[in-house]
C-alpha cells in the first residue's frame, strides 16, 4: 500500500517489498555505471498497489538501464542479461545501454540516465530506483505525481511523436489491466 503519495511514500512502498529489493540489489551488484530499473517494474507495481490488485507473481519485464558511453555495443547489454539471468533466471531481463538508445529513438545524444528517461514516451513510465549500500534511490524526472495520479500523458520529447505515443498506449493495452487509469492523447 502507498498510504504518501510522494516520492518517500513510493520509497516506503519499495521497502516493503523484499522481492523488488532482491530485484534491485541482483543489478547492483553489477556495478555498472549510472545503472536503474526502470519503467514497468516502478510503474506497474504502483499502480497494482493503487488499484488495489494483487502483486505480481513473476518479473516478466524488468528493465535494467544504464549509461556507458565508452563501451556502448550491443553485446555489453546482452552479457550483463545472461549475469542477471544467471542470478535470477525467475527475471525476464531487459537490459539497454541508454548512450545508444537515441540512434533507435532519432534523439539527440543523451547525457546520461536521467536525460535518457526525459525522451521516453510517457511521464508515468520516466521513473527508475536503483539499490546503493543500503538505500533505495528514485530517478524521476518528470516528478511522481502521474504514475500516483495513475495518468498517462506524453513527455515533451514526444510532441513531435505523437502518433508512435498513440500506438504504444494502444499496444499496452493498460486500461485493460488498470481500468481506472486516465489517458491523455493530446500534445504536451
Amino acid at each position: 500500500m502507498i498510504r504518501e503519495r510522494t516520492v518517500k511514500g513510493i520509497l516506503t512502498f519499495l521497502y516493503s517489498r523484499p522481492d523488488m529489493l532482491r530485484i534491485l540489489q541482483a543489478v547492483e551488484a553489477l556495478s555498472l555505471p549510472d545503472c536503474w530499473i526502470g519503467a514497468g517494474f516502478i510503474r506497474n507495481a504502483v499502480w497494482d498497489a493503487l488499484s488495489g490488485r494483487p502483486r505480481a507473481s513473476s518479473w516478466d519485464d524488468v528493465d535494467v538501464i544504464y549509461f556507458c558511453r565508452s563501451d556502448s555495443h550491443a553485446d555489453r547489454d546482452q552479457a550483463i542479461k545472461r549475469a542477471l539471468q544467471a542470478v535470477r533466471p525467475d527475471v525476464q531481463w531487459s537490459v539497454k545501454n541508454q548512450a545508444r538508445m537515441h540512434f533507435r529513438n532519432k534523439d539527440r545524444a543523451y547525457t546520461d540516465t536521467e536525460d535518457a528517461l526525459r525522451h521516453w514516451a510517457e511521464r508515468c513510465t520516466a521513473i527508475a530506483a536503483r539499490h546503493v549500500g543500503e538505500a533505495v534511490e528514485l530517478l524521476t524526472p518528470f516528478g511522481v505525481e502521474d504514475v500516483l495520479d495513475m495518468l498517462v500523458r506524453p513527455t515533451p520529447a514526444f510532441a513531435s511523436k505523437m502518433g508512435i505515443y498513440r500506438s504504444r498506449i494502444e499496444a499496452e493495452g493498460w486500461q485493460r489491466r488498470w481500468p481506472s487509469l486516465l489517458i491523455d492523447y493530446s500534445p504536451p
